[in-house]
């Protein structure tokens, strides 16, 4: 529906007029209200309401340009038109135009600062460039200005849920349904911080909810999929996909999804004929044709045919490298890896261990190393203890530390402030806390926190560190494979990049292991693959626990694990996976020279 105003004109159109043009357009007689306007317009040339109007219709067409300048000459006309500036922020937002979006949503604010919908948005387009402080702080304008904004309520339970606040996501998630039980969206994403805590049959009743209301919401199922497969019920997994593939054939999160370990494809299997056909198609998304690349990568993996593999491979990991426009010398890596090891240089490093909140029994555990290194499957032989809650991979600690890497107001002379040190604590406690856990020992196995292992140790004086070792062709390569979807992995989709990028982290965590000596515990993949009893009594007794025979059966163990290792995590100890490279030498030799030549 277009909106109106009641804006004043010193030369306004009829009211039954324009009304009558409205309704035109609302009814789907587009093309007809769009000549009735323009018609109007060369009557009535100074009237920013109708070309406010006109600018609506030809957005409605897709004809973003022509709206856009139609929006602009409102705004020339009466800079304070609001609405108006609030529609130009629209168009420019899908041009891609992200910060003069964000400058006529401000302005709209500017003008009329109760405008709820402009808070949004604008909150919207901070959400999309991370900038989640200024995100929430908007959402939460946009509900003050309307408590029944039901959208806004639930835009500001995703930004919750991005920062790994699952409370407060439910909660706002909550609200949006208290006002619209029927939000399919919001039912959905109540589900997902369900599914993210480890409540899977919570998670599945909203999943369940939401295709009540609508039963052709193809999210739903494929979260549904996830969640299966996250408890390791493959046939329900793999049901659950296929049925998102029959109702969404162009669905490639679905076709992604069955890839991880569930199906093997076979070669006349149809859906690797759609999957082609998909890829064949002009208009297929950035995201779409990623994903359905690494699809069919992994397929020609699992029939052997390794020259087409690596045709889908490197396509896949080229494009996702490009989406993230990522170039190693050009990155944040290098600065950050330089800026951390200036902070924890000093040779008086700031102790204040004295000085921390020591209240909390909370215990964590820090699993650390390069991707695909093996800590899934430390972090699996470790939460196999009774006294031990597996978190998988929290976001937090890289959250808490980057700005503190970067903001040179938070510490002094290159050294970390004693404030900030308790806010890493105290925050990432918080978090800790609001698993549903009756263990109070817990396991965080982000892997990039190798990163942070100073500020770790600063904030958790008491916290055990665990650092995966593996060979470094077998990890570089195994990244390679994948598609990563979190933070900090833009180095995996070039084998110039991975190999750089693993000097930095051999070089950082040689420099952890001079500045906090006996404070590190290195695990070795191949010997605890080789040696899985006496590696993994060792392991548990460095945590300070019992031994327990659990932890030799860790594949029996039912927790949830999100990882690319999920299934692999649930068979028992397997040798050799550090030698699968081998078979593909030929193709990777620019990883394997330049890491053999550091």
């Amino acid at each position: 529906m277009v909106r109106q105003d009641n804006i004043i004109l010193k030369k306004e159109a009829p009211r039954d007029q324009v009304e009558s043009i409205v309704n035109l357009f609302n009814k789907g007689q587009k093309d007809q209200a769009i000549h009735e306007i323009n018609t109007l317009l060369n009557l009535y040339p100074l009237s920013p309401l109708l070309f406010n109007i006109s600018g609506a219709f030809y957005k409605s067409k897709g004809q973003l340009e022509i709206a856009l300048k139609q929006f602009m000459q409102a705004i020339k006309l009466n800079p304070s038109y609001a609405e108006a500036h609030f529609n130009k922020g629209i168009v420019l937002r899908d041009l891609n135009h992200t910060s003069e979006a964000i400058k006529s949503y401000q302005n709209a604010v500017n003008i009329k600062k109760d405008y709820p919908e402009a808070h949004n948005n604008l909150a919207n387009v901070y959400f999309h460039l991370k900038s989640f402080g200024p995100s929430i702080e908007h959402y939460e304008l946009a509900i003050k200005y309307n408590p029944s904004f039901a959208e806004a309520y639930k835009n500001l339970g995703i930004v919750y849920r991005a920062i790994e606040r699952y409370d407060k996501a439910g909660e706002n998630f909550d609200k949006a349904l208290s006002i619209n039980p029927d939000f399919v969206l919001a039912t959905n994403y109540r589900g997902l911080v369900y599914q993210d805590m480890g409540q899977h049959d919570d998670a599945i009743k909203f999943y369940d909810k939401a295709l009540q209301l609508n039963p052709n919401f193809v999210d739903a199922i494929n979260n549904l999929g996830l969640v299966y497969r996250e408890k390791n019920q493959i046939k329900d997994a793999i049901k659950a996909f296929e049925k998102a593939i029959k109702l969404n054939p162009n669905f490639a999160n679905a076709y992604y999804n069955l890839i991880h370990g569930i199906k093997e494809y076979q070669a006349t299997d149809k859906q690797v004929k759609t999957i082609h056909s998909l890829l064949e198609a002009e208009n297929l998304s950035k995201d779409d044709r990623i994903l359905l690349n690494f699809t069919l990568a992994k397929v020609n993996e699992d029939l052997g045919k390794n020259k087409t593999f690596f045709k889908y491979l490197n396509e896949a990991n080229k494009l996702r490298r490009k989406k993230l426009n990522y170039s190693f010398g050009q990155s944040q890596d290098q600065k950050l890896f330089k800026e951390i090891k200036n902070i924890f240089n000093d040779k008086s490093p700031l102790t204040i261990e004295n000085n921390l909140d020591q209240s909390t029994s909370i215990k964590p555990i820090f699993i650390v190393g390069m991707p695909r290194s093996g800590t899934s499957l430390v972090e699996q032989i470790i939460s196999s203890h009774p006294e031990v809650y597996g978190a998988g991979e929290l976001n937090a600690i890289g959250r808490l530390c980057v700005p503190l890497v970067f903001n040179k107001s938070l510490s002094k002379a290159n050294k970390i402030s004693e404030q900030a040190i308790k806010s890493i604590r105290s925050n990432y406690l918080d978090l800790l806390a609001r698993f549903d856990s009756q263990e109070r020992i817990i396991t965080d196995k982000a892997p990039l926190n190798f990163r942070f292992i100073g500020h770790i140790l600063s904030a958790f004086p008491e916290a055990k560190i665990i650092h995966l070792k593996r060979d470094p062709v077998a990890i570089c390569w195994s990244i390679y494979k994948s598609n990563w979807s979190g933070l900090g992995n833009s180095f995996s989709y070039n084998m110039d990049d991975l190999v750089n990028y693993y000097g930095l982290y051999e070089n950082l965590m040689g420099f952890w292991h001079q500045k906090f000596p006996e404070k590190i515990y290195d695990i070795n993949y191949e010997k605890l693959t080789t040696h899985q009893e006496s590696e993994s009594k060792k392991l548990i007794n460095y945590c300070g626990l019992d031994w327990d025979q659990n932890c030799l059966e860790f594949y029996k163990n039912t927790r949830v694990v999100k990882t690319a290792s999920s299934l692999q995590v649930r068979q028992k100890m397997y040798q050799g996976s550090s030698e699968a490279w081998k078979e593909y030498e030929s193709y990777i030799k620019p990883l394997v020279s330049g890491l053999n030549s550091k």
